[in-house]
């Protein structure tokens, strides 16, 4: 099957960004550590929720870099000297990215019971009608 660039075809004038979110969103790190939601809370809202139990939140950080939400966990190393008959509960570092839409700000992020919840909002941008003059004696 052969693959047809969005930026190659000839009425999609501008799209080559969109192009490269669609690979950045492909390489993106979809393993399953750890478990989370996407929601949509209202028109312009949705929440992301990640199950952090275990973590508190000096061990979390949320960051916006490029259009991509970061959210990374890391935990200090306890008590080296314990010993487990079962360890069933992960503590182990991550790092979850999400690609966000242009216009998609964090709204807010808490921690409750185990889970962290990150909010975000799409700001609505004001239309604008820009007229364009045309120029009987202009040439290219």
């Amino acid at each position: 099957m052969t693959r047809i660039a969005l930026s190659s075809h000839p009425m999609l004038l501008g799209f080559d960004q969109l192009e490269r979110l669609v690979e950045k969103t492909r390489k993106s790190d979809l393993g399953g550590y750890p478990p989370f939601n996407i929601e949509q809370t209202s028109e312009d809202g949705y929440r992301i929720t990640l199950a952090v139990a275990g973590f508190s939140e000096n061990d979390l950080s949320i960051t916006v870099e490029d259009r991509q939400l970061v959210i990374r966990g890391r935990q200090e190393e306890a008590d080296k000297g314990r010993v487990f008959l079962h360890q069933g509960i992960a503590a182990r570092q991550f790092q979850r990215t999400f690609v966000l839409a242009e216009g998609v700000e964090v709204a807010a992020a808490h921690t409750e019971n185990g889970l962290l919840h990150v909010d975000l909002h799409r700001v609505q941008p004001e239309t604008v009608v820009q007229t364009i003059k045309i120029n009987s004696d202009a040439r290219t």
